[in-house]
């Protein structure tokens, strides 16, 4: 049971406030200490050297780069601009723009962190200044930014492709479709919920002399450029022209080249963005060297034996266990981020789901 009691004394300390690799790594450090000794971490020094060696996980710095480079190009307040004069005049128009725009900034960046500031800062005192319901407002920005997660190229999955063992250009690959029906049914959302209750979303005024064309032209101008970036990085995964970590360094050099093309490089800003890309990679190194600490101590314990007897016991076929991951990894999600969630529960609910038999839960 210790493993249990290690793993509950975590999530508490995170819901303290602690910061969340120094509690992993701490959690570990105590608790593998008082039930096998300072031996176990005999072999960590060998755990952190082959993270670090790691060519797949090379392409988190090189993809944050990216995002912190066009976040700072003004590129998502233009795509708004240009994107709300071309759905103004439909109901909720400025909602649907914030949706197209944080699907394009989220494919362009991988990072959530970076879409959601993005599009508060952007889209939110736009909204609010047509009178926007506030809660329609802040729901959309929060789905809009949180697409980085799906879209590809998303930190989460060049993640999850390593911790997993599967290339991460095939899960670039097939989530595609699944990020394509989100930002769909989000549209679809807004549509409807504006047709009934016009007071929430309701249309800007626009200039009645105004061209079409005139409103047209300049939202594919802004659109280009991402677009063009976006496919140029993952087109070169898809068609096998380069790994994943190759076309990492074609985006970071893409979105140079974006930072030229608006007038907005400068030595400070690519300094500043350097800077804040080491301090984001430093925090997602240093949580999956104490989330590595944690699942070691964790399965030495015998924690891991005991979580996979509770699934073996579940009720119901592989459903049941596939049930069961989706309600963990949701309420996990309340608490701590997709990177502790990638490192801990992941690699646990995959060596987990390979052990069970090809009949399923019930047979065994």
């Amino acid at each position: 049971m210790i493993g249990i009691v290690m793993f509950f004394a975590a999530m508490v300390l995170l819901l303290v406030g602690f910061p969340v690799a120094f509690t992993f790594g701490g959690v570990a450090l105590i608790f593998g200490v008082f039930s096998s000794g300072p031996d176990l971490f005999a072999f960590m020094p060998f755990r952190i050297f082959s993270i670090m060696e790691n060519t797949v996980l090379m392409a988190i710095p090189l993809f944050i780069f990216m995002g912190i480079i066009l976040q700072k190009t003004r590129l998502a307040e233009q795509l708004l601009e240009s994107m709300g004069k071309l759905f103004g005049p439909v109901r909720g128009g400025l909602a649907i723009s914030t949706i197209l725009v944080g699907s394009l900034l989220a494919a362009s960046t991988g990072v959530v962190g970076a879409s959601v500031v993005a599009m508060g800062l952007i889209s939110l005192p736009v909204m609010l200044k047509y009178n926007y319901d506030k809660r329609l407002a802040c729901g959309t920005i929060c789905a809009a930014g949180t697409l980085g997660q799906i879209i590809p190229p998303s930190i989460i999955l060049i993640i999850l492709g390593d911790v997993i063992g599967i290339p991460v250009g095939d899960l670039f690959r097939a989530a595609v479709a699944p990020g394509s029906i989100l930002i769909a049914a989000y549209i679809r959302y807004i549509l409807v919920k504006s047709y009934f209750h016009p007071e929430v979303a309701p249309a800007m005024s626009m200039d009645e002399d105004l061209d079409r064309r005139a409103q047209i032209i300049p939202a594919l101008k802004s659109m280009l450029p991402p677009l063009i970036l976006i496919l140029v990085v993952l087109g070169s995964i898809f068609a096998g022209i380069a790994t994943p970590t190759e076309s990492s360094a074609l985006g970071g050099m893409g979105a140079l080249l974006l930072a030229v093309l608006y007038r907005q490089f400068s030595w400070q800003m690519l300094y500043e963005a350097s800077l804040e890309k080491v301090k984001v990679t430093a925090m997602v190194f240093a949580i999956l060297l104490g989330a590595t600490a944690f699942l070691m101590v964790f399965t030495y314990t015998g924690g891991e034996e005991i979580a996979e007897a509770a699934l073996l016991g579940l009720p119901g076929d592989k459903m049941g266990f596939l049930i069961l991951s989706m309600l963990v990894n949701m309420i996990l999600g309340f608490f701590i981020d997709f990177v502790e969630i990638s490192f801990i529960i992941v690699p646990m609910l995959s060596q987990m789901r390979w052990a069970l038999p090809p009949s399923g839960l019930k047979s065994s």
